[in-house]
């Protein structure tokens, strides 16, 4: 797990640091709101596309292989960035990092299910995400900033660092299954493509997780505008981000006693209220009086965030299998990246002519939509 945590840390490092500051990157070089915009749906429409092919690419190549794409592409192609601040350019370079963190993010977490017995499958999900997570506490709030006092050059920099990780990839190699993405402990299970049966048998867990990244990709992405006062924006995303990366690392050995089932409606129901509570307050911009009631919303959008990301990691490997442990990861991942964008896309069209209260409360509808997947979930 080491070997994993290694890869995982430079890899959603270099992925982390640049996400905010690429599109600012863009607007230093002329481009408008919407082409700035246009940066980050590149990237994480490339890694939607990507990360259906991710098991054969392992089929085929191998672990090590396959991994060290990853980190290569994202990190060379962030490097670049230097070269040019034109628009044509960075959706090129950003389309190439959406590939490699596609197939980081379906590897990754696809290593972790095989790296541990099925028995504390939910503890590794849950180490793995706090080694993805902490790059995102820690690099995407201050990126802008470091950008803006020290230089966009210092942020393409630190991005490269998914470079540092491809040493480990070597070591992990070792102790996964040469050319599958099956159980490792069982093998006598062949590890063939999966069919319609397996994409259906995890797709309440993956809309549960659409659901709720597409109520936390609004945030992330409006938050800054939701606020009348700069520093509340980063208040409230370190908070959310915090309390997540906590509830992905704590939840996994709970799901392992309890089941992922028997936990997921109640991060449902926490969802809902941080959202109402983050929708009640931005029908106007959120001054310094509103502060407590702004953190204490992030904060339980960001317990549902981390905790619903685990619990359905979970349930998806569970509900396809020892022998469609890749294909799992692929649709988990999907749902991850699409809900982010959607949220980011669904929130911001409606907030033009409804304000941002009225975004959150369709994100809060949306996230209570599932509420019967999750409570299904339970039996």
């Amino acid at each position: 797990m080491v070997s994993l945590a290694v890869v995982a840390f430079a890899g959603f490092a270099g992925y982390a640091a640049l996400l905010p500051v690429a599109p600012l990157w863009a607007v230093h070089g002329g481009a408008d709101s919407a082409g700035a915009g246009l940066v980050n749906f590149v990237l994480l429409g490339a890694t939607v596309a990507t990360q259906f092919a991710v098991p054969a690419l392992i089929r085929r190549t191998g672990w090590p292989v396959t991994l060290t794409l990853a980190l290569v592409l994202l990190g060379v192609p962030a490097v670049l960035h230097v070269l040019t601040d034109e628009l044509g350019p960075i959706l090129v370079l950003s389309a190439v990092r959406g590939v490699g963190f596609g197939i980081l993010t379906v590897a990754a977490s696809a290593a972790a299910v095989l790296l541990v017995p099925p028995a504390r499958r939910g503890a590794a999900v849950g180490a793995y995400s706090l080694a993805l997570a902490a790059p995102n506490v820690l690099l995407m709030p201050v990126g802008g900033w470091i950008a803006e006092v020290w230089g966009f050059w210092v942020v393409f920099a630190l991005s490269g660092m998914s470079l540092l990780g491809i040493p480990a990839t070597v070591a992990l190699g070792r102790h996964l299954p040469e050319r599958a993405t099956s159980d490792a402990r069982h093998p006598e299970v062949t590890d063939t493509p999966a069919g319609a049966a397996t994409y259906l048998a995890v797709l309440s867990p993956t809309l549960v997780l659409l659901a709720i990244t597409l109520a936390g990709g609004a945030l992330i992405t409006f938050a800054p505008q939701m606020v009348s006062v700069a520093w509340l924006a980063t208040a409230g995303l370190f908070v959310f981000g915090l309390v997540s990366t906590v509830l992905r690392w704590q939840v996994g050995a709970l799901a392992d006693r309890l089941g992922p089932g028997r936990l997921a409606w109640v991060f449902v129901l926490v969802a809902v209220a941080g959202l109402l509570a983050v929708a009640w307050l931005t029908n106007e911009e959120v001054g310094l009086d509103g502060l407590l009631p702004w953190l204490l919303g992030c904060a339980l959008l960001g317990a549902a965030y981390g905790g619903l990301q685990t619990l359905t990691m979970v349930a998806a490997f569970e509900a396809a299998g020892p022998r469609r442990v890749g294909a799992a990861s692929a649709v988990w991942n999907a749902g991850f990246d699409a809900g982010t964008a959607l949220g980011a896309v669904l929130v911001g069209a409606v907030a033009v002519e409804h304000g941002f209260g009225t975004g959150m409360a369709i994100a809060a509808a949306i996230v209570l939509l599932t509420l019967p997947l999750a409570l299904r979930a339970r039996s």
